[in-house]
């Protein structure tokens, strides 16, 4: 399941990014479609409808891009522990710990003589 899920994922990201690059910027110069004139899709859209179109289909790819990765940010907690850090109770405090005695002093210099 988390195959077919992660494969429409990626159908889905691909063609919200081609529905993206279509779609005619603010300025006009980068768009690939909807442009102005009579040629702008081929005569099957007018320009506002062709704009119409692409605005609706990113929504729906939008939405099906977000519901595949809530579905398969689901299956991967599946099988997880469900307990919590936060739910974790600390250790009852006890009386303090009684340092170690210290390590006894080295014997001779500490720093290595060169012969």
């Amino acid at each position: 399941m988390q195959a077919l899920l992660l494969t429409i994922e990626l159908l889905v990201s691909v063609g919200l990014v081609v529905v993206v690059l279509l779609q005619r910027s603010e300025g006009g110069a980068l768009g690939i479609g909807g442009g102005s004139g009579g040629g702008g899709m081929g005569g099957l859209f007018s320009p506002r409808g062709a704009a119409d179109t692409l605005t609706r289909t990113t929504t729906i790819l939008g939405i099906l891009f977000f519901v595949t990765c809530i579905a398969l940010n689901l299956f991967a907690l599946r099988g997880r522990d469900e307990s919590s850090f936060l739910q974790t109770t600390p250790p009852a405090a006890t009386a303090p710990v009684k340092p170690a005695a210290p390590a006894p002093a080295p014997s001779g210099p500490s720093v290595p003589v060169r012969h």
